[in-house]
């Protein structure tokens, strides 16, 4: 296996942001980092509200949210009538699990790839309705096929009423076949809500052909837009079951605008967003998705070499678009969620570098990020000075 070369960097990119220069920003993929210019279109949409806000909230703010929603939809590849701006992928999650009416015999699946605070939430559904959460275990290294028998196998019709799913994971930066996962689901009469909190931005078309029941994604994370954005997409069958987590003056509306609509909530991050898409559009959306999936590709190699770990031990993400990968760590580290926090501030603190560090299965692993902001010799610094640090157990 030929070790990954790093791509050229985009010309200027790095300017484009406002990050400390001080500091190895390798983990894009938790908050994001939002472009100078889309910080600035955010602010003066703050001191248009701020000069006045009974204008700003006025009748006419439904119509630029709306506006705003079909640009972002026609972004993602998705229908604008079935699309909601929510704040993130959570508050999503947290909709639809509430909307699915569940009684007490019901059952929602998941897989122990999903996302901890979705997790939560779907044990507090639970936990209110009388239902189960059953999670499917998943092997790091299986492939496309054995993932969707797997999850075929796990399901019960007639007491499966959610299946959770994750477009790409989190913990173990691994595409899922959703569109198959999806086709499977649906033979059995099961709805399935796909977590795809990392795809907006990072995959192309991240909604189109997946047909998956809910759908939900942040664009602040690789699309560039101001932190609270994120969009739900439900199929018509589902849209008149929706009801907002907080009732609001668009009740009568349905979904969307029910969900969109609550009262003072800071709408300015989502009326910016459409000026990340542009930022992105406007670096070539191809070109920063090849340079961000190679540049993660080369961090994970270089990060690996320097753990004595081999290639053939290094995770794939499962798709040439993903621009996250993982690192296994030495064993003993990072064993649990709070080992795995510490050990991340400690990188920080020492290091100067700011990485995902993550608890997956009683094992440690380091989640390394490829952004246009970020140069080959960030990893290459990392590489030289992580072996010392992680041996000061």
């Amino acid at each position: 296996m030929s070790a990954p070369q790093p791509p050229e960097a985009i010309p200027g990119a790095r300017l484009l942001f406002s990050l400390d220069p001080a500091v190895s920003h390798l983990n894009h993929g938790s908050f994001g980092a939002v472009p100078i210019g889309v910080q600035r279109t955010q602010q003066r949409l703050r001191d248009e509200m701020e000069a006045n806000p009974l204008r700003f909230f006025g009748p006419g703010l439904v119509d630029r949210i709306a506006h705003t929603r079909r640009h972002l939809a026609a972004f993602l590849g998705a229908d604008p009538d079935g699309t909601a701006l929510v704040g993130n992928a959570t508050t999503g999650v947290a909709l639809v699990l509430q909307s699915l009416g569940l009684r007490p015999g019901d059952e929602i699946v998941s897989t122990d790839h999903g996302y901890g605070a979705v997790g939560f939430s779907v044990d507090r559904e639970c936990r209110r309705t009388g239902a189960t959460h059953r999670i499917l275990p998943v092997p790091l290294t299986a492939t496309d096929e054995q993932v969707v028998q797997i999850v075929r196998a796990g399901l019960l019709p007639g007491r499966t009423k959610l299946l959770v799913v994750d477009q790409l994971t989190s913990a173990t930066a691994r595409l899922f076949p959703v569109a198959a996962i999806v086709g499977v689901a649906h033979q059995h009469d099961v709805p399935v809500l796909v977590d795809a909190a990392h795809a907006p931005g990072m995959l192309p078309d991240p909604v189109a052909g997946i047909g998956a029941d809910f759908w939900v994604g942040n664009l602040h994370k690789w699309g560039y837009a101001p932190r609270g954005t994120a969009a739900l997409v439900v199929t018509p069958s589902w849209r008149d079951r929706m009801e907002p987590l907080v009732v609001s003056w668009e009740q009568a509306a349905g979904f969307p605008g029910n969900v969109e609509l609550q009262a003072t909530l800071d709408y300015t991050p989502w009326l910016a967003a459409p000026a990340g898409v542009w930022t992105l559009r406007s670096l070539g959306v191809d070109r920063v998705r090849a340079h961000n999936a190679a540049l993660a590709a080369y961090g994970q190699r270089v990060v690996g070499d320097a753990l004595g770990v081999a290639p053939a031990d290094l995770p794939e993400p499962g798709g040439p678009a993903v621009a996250m990968r993982i690192v296994p760590l030495p064993d003993g580290l990072a064993t649990t969620i709070d080992a795995a926090r510490a050990l991340r501030g400690r990188i920080a603190d020492r290091l100067a570098a700011e990485v995902a560090v993550t608890s997956w299965n009683g094992h440690g692993w380091l989640r390394l990020c490829g952004q246009v902001y970020n140069s080959p010799d960030e990893y290459e610094r990392l590489a030289v000075r992580l072996p010392a640090l992680l041996a000061q157990r």
